[in-house]
């Protein structure tokens, strides 16, 4: 049984792995290469918002490890059902919250005016923070970004 707990844990620990970085001075290998469309614009506005994202991974691992694990609870089949169902739901709850916790971060949300007047909202992380008035770059691509001119 511990090493089904411990597959568990290890399962739920990777998916810290898979928050994907948000900051606009980050590149996929897929991103590389690719032209992007580039326009000058102004901040308008920057609060800061939060980002998650929540896969059902955590869920789904933490329902089997705890069904797996309820099983073993009691001597007949009806202790051994009612224990996994319990088990699972548990597990479920429990991988959920980790999940969330794993995979959520803190995201500026920019309000930008561009040249021609438009007026459009980014999202992207913190990694470099612009400020109201100041002048920017937007590059509009596979993943759109804000950044310093």
């Amino acid at each position: 049984m511990n090493k089904k707990f411990l597959s568990a844990a290890v399962s739920l620990a990777l998916l810290a792995g898979c928050a994907e970085n948000i900051n606009s001075d980050h590149y996929s290998t897929s991103q590389t290469g690719r032209v992007s469309t580039v326009s000058q614009c102004t901040v308008l506005s920057v609060r800061q918002v939060g980002v998650n994202d929540n896969s059902g991974a955590g869920t789904l691992v933490g329902g089997l490890a705890g069904g797996v694990a309820g099983s073993t609870i009691g001597g007949g089949s009806t202790a051994h059902t009612l224990g996994a169902v319990g088990g699972a739901l548990l597990g479920g709850l429990v991988g959920s919250a980790a999940e969330k916790g794993l995979t959520s971060q803190t995201g500026l949300e920019y309000i930008v005016k561009l040249d021609n007047g438009q007026v459009i909202s980014i999202t992207q992380g913190t990694g470099q923070a612009l400020n109201v008035g100041q002048r920017c770059l937007v590059l509009f691509g596979s993943t759109n970004r804000v950044i310093a001119q």
